[in-house]
């Protein structure tokens, strides 16, 4: 959806934020986090490698499981 920015201008997402979008920041390994605007960012724990550019995208329909099984007899 978005373009690549630089993770430097991160600082700047508050004018970003806009209802229904959320951002994708992606580190130097390729993983991937979805997250509203927070400064400063909270890393995940199992990240070893900085945020290195991020972009705005549309927030993921909630997916919904199968409901639980009636009990059995």
């Amino acid at each position: 959806m978005g373009e690549w920015i630089d993770y430097s201008r991160w600082p700047e997402c508050p004018a970003m934020e806009r209802p229904g979008l959320v951002f994708e920041v992606r580190n130097g390994q390729g993983q991937v986090m979805l997250t509203r605007c927070e400064v400063p960012l909270p890393m995940p724990f199992d990240w070893t490698s900085a945020p290195v550019r991020f972009r705005v995208i549309e927030e993921p329909k909630p997916r919904h499981s199968t409901p639980i099984p009636p009990p059995r007899g």
